[in-house]
């Protein structure tokens, strides 16, 4: 795990943008929006596709409705110190209340709106609650389900009413009665948001957010103005972001990325967000949009994929041919060519046609036309996936963050974009590799504190600034810090093997018919796999190939599917075969698990990352089977219906081989 080096100076600030000279007197988002509505008081700052129709207002516009909200709030009793619970899908209105309430000196918690209502009786009950503002029926429901065991949360405001005619609890209230409120309130006093917004400082809290929690409880991450403007302001620096952009808001406002590029960066630059209709049309709109900078975890990546794969296995041979040839051609030149670097005349001219072919064609089909700087992170990358994209002509860029950074360690620049690294440090960020190989930063993004948790901030935040992040990885001689896989999960097999679990783990679930993967061996003989089928490529798959099933259980034990998932696991032992460090992590035994790993089952995160020793524990029957010479093993598994209601799966689950290879002769002579 030795690195070329083990400490990278922070990369200096870029320069004197635009953004830096017209905000320097702006360090909190309130006045941060009075400065737009002042620059840029006729450009859209937020759209939202509503019955089927884009609602665009400017930033005078959210000045206005904003500074409605606030009074509102304040007339409803909200006081600065108060925490205010904000809980939907991506709303502009939702965003305004963030920007409301740091105006009058309260907290916004963005909560996850896929959250069952014990996760978010937790949130409202550590963060102190006094308020909260929801997006529609369902989700006061579930505030209205919990409010009895935390009666500190004592007002709930809704933003749609629809369903909520029948609705007569006292502490219930309308978005619009609130903004009535405001209304009323300034037309008194016409100077109270002003006045409330200059008496903020950038030292003052202006989010928290709370972790995945993939190890327990969720953590509040305190991230101050100062934390969110710093990083916000040096990452459109480095990537030349200004108000022209537009950017789509469809992932979770309680995680940080969503937090930083569509309420951080677009504030700082000036851009416009768009929300779509539903979490169901947010490919739909994606095209309608046509946003220039997008971002998306893998797992998006990867569903995107396996879509654009679906269909090209439903294609005409004549078009699955020119596919796949001008994708050859592409994935040799492709990313050269996006990075300005030479490339020979013919195959720059069979780019050309093959961009007029196919290339321009499937991009306006994603809604990626107009992208001009796309990014992911959250976990790494299956490197074939990133290089799909690239080849494209799609700049997408691997970055490197957390929540307690306010997200940015380390980004791809322009031109060294690689699909092993996450890039060198941002601007004003160091980063440090312990002899361990663990990851550490400091920045000015580093978080203020875990709410209420001086133990946990003490363990991951050093009296000089410098966060643990949990991970293992090492620069290159290239100054790139590549990531292996979580320090405390990095591990070695029987025979001193390294295994690396979620490494095995991106190289499975770059294949479409693959929606998830957990790779088990350290301390073992070997190393073995739970593999999740994604249904909708499978089923497509069986579907072509005359396969009847009645559903994800049937379709997951049909010795066909285990039999294709089987190819799958090989080919990815014969990459690994190839890379002396991890050869002997190839995969011996592997099963194709009875149903999806679900975040309503503690076995995701609500951003989808795998719980892998909640896995390990619930599925330790399947565990010792993989790692026995049992053929079946059995399960009775509980699981948590869309409704809430609980029910009990059971199943006889197969366990298969793999073929494993032996290491390439020329990687063992290097």
């Amino acid at each position: 795990m030795d690195g070329i080096e083990r400490t990278s100076v922070a990369t200096p600030v870029i320069g004197h943008s635009r953004a830096r000279a017209r905000l320097k007197d702006a360090d909190t988002f309130p006045k941060v929006l009075i400065a737009n509505a002042r620059d840029f008081p006729d450009r859209p700052a937020s759209r939202e596709k509503s019955l089927g129709i884009w609602q665009t207002w400017t930033w005078g516009q959210v000045l206005a409705e904003t500074m409605r909200l606030a009074a509102g709030l304040h007339a409803l009793g909200a006081r600065r110190g108060d925490t205010i619970a904000i809980v939907g899908d991506n709303r502009p209105r939702l965003y305004w209340t963030m920007c409301a309430a740091q105006a009058i000196g309260c907290t916004p918690v963005p909560v996850y709106q896929d959250a069952v209502a014990a996760e978010m009786g937790f949130v409202i009950d550590n963060a102190g609650a006094r308020f909260a503002i929801a997006e529609d029926q369902e989700q006061v429901d579930k505030l209205l389900q919990i409010k009895d065991a935390h009666p500190g949360l004592e007002t709930i405001v809704f933003e749609d009413g629809r369903g909520m005619r029948h609705y007569a609890q006292p502490f219930l209230s309308s978005f619009a009665k609130v903004q009535e409120m405001g209304r009323e309130l300034l037309a008194r006093d016409p100077g109270f948001f002003e006045r409330e917004a200059a008496s903020a400082k950038g030292g003052d809290i202006a989010v928290m957010l709370y972790t995945s929690g993939t190890t327990g409880q969720p953590k509040g991450v305190v991230l101050s103005h100062t934390n969110v403007l710093a990083t916000a302001l040096n990452s459109i620096e480095l990537e030349h972001l200004t108000e022209n952009e537009e950017t789509l808001a469809y992932l979770p406002m309680a995680w940080v990325g969503d937090h930083i590029f569509s309420f951080g960066q677009s504030y700082v630059a000036g851009f416009c967000v768009g929300c779509p209709e539903s979490g169901a049309t947010v490919m739909t709109d994606l095209r309608e949009l046509g946003p220039t900078y997008f971002f998306a975890p893998p797992r998006i990546w990867e569903n995107i994929l396996t879509t654009v794969m679906i269909r090209m296995e439903d294609a005409s041979r004549v078009k699955c041919w020119l596919f796949k040839r001008f994708m050859d051609l592409a994935k040799r030149v492709g990313p050269a060519l996006l990075d300005k670097k030479p490339v020979g005349l013919l195959d720059r001219l069979l780019y050309r046609l093959g961009d007029l072919l196919v290339f321009a064609p499937l991009r306006n089909t994603l809604g990626f036309s107009r992208i001009r700087l796309a990014y992911t992170a959250g976990e790494a990358i299956g490197p074939d996936i990133f290089d799909f994209y690239r080849s494209l002509g799609v700049n997408v860029k691997q970055l490197y963050g957390m929540t307690e950074a306010a997200v940015f360690i380390c980004i791809q620049p322009d031109g060294e974009v690689k699909p092993d690294t996450v890039g060198p440090p941002a601007p004003e960020v160091e980063v440090r590799i312990e002899p361990s190989g663990e990851v550490l930063f400091r920045s000015p993004g580093v978080f203020q504190s875990y709410y209420k948790n001086d133990k946990a901030t003490a363990e991951t935040k050093t009296a000089d600034g410098w966060v643990k992040t949990g991970d293992a990885g090492f620069f290159g001689s290239d100054g790139h810090l590549r990531i292996i896989d979580r320090a405390k999960d990095v591990g070695k097999l029987a025979d001193g093997s390294l295994f690396a679990p979620k490494y095995i783990e991106n190289k499975l679930k770059f294949f479409p018919y693959i929606r998830e993967a957990v790779a088990f061996g350290a301390d073992r003989g070997f190393a073995a796999a739970f593999i999740n089928i994604d249904l909708a490529a499978v089923g497509n798959w069986a579907e072509r190939k005359g396969i009847v099933y009645g559903g994800y259980q049937e379709l997951a034990a049909h010795p066909e599917v285990y039999a294709l998932i089987q190819g799958c696991v090989e080919r990815v032992n014969r990459d690994l075969s190839r890379e002396a460090t991890l050869a002997g992590s190839q995969i011996r035994r592997f099963l194709v698990l009875h149903k999806d790993l679900d975040a309503d089952d503690g076995e995701l995160t609500r951003t989808r990352k795998v719980r892998r020793s909640f896995v390990q524990s619930r599925y330790e029957t399947l565990v010792e089977g993989l790692f026995s010479d049992a053929v079946r093993a059995h399960i009775e598994t509980e699981v948590t219906f869309e409704d809430g209601r609980k029910g009990r799966v059971e199943a006889d689950v197969a366990i298969a081989e793999a073929e494993r290879y032996p290491l390439d002769p020329l990687k063992q002579a290097s």
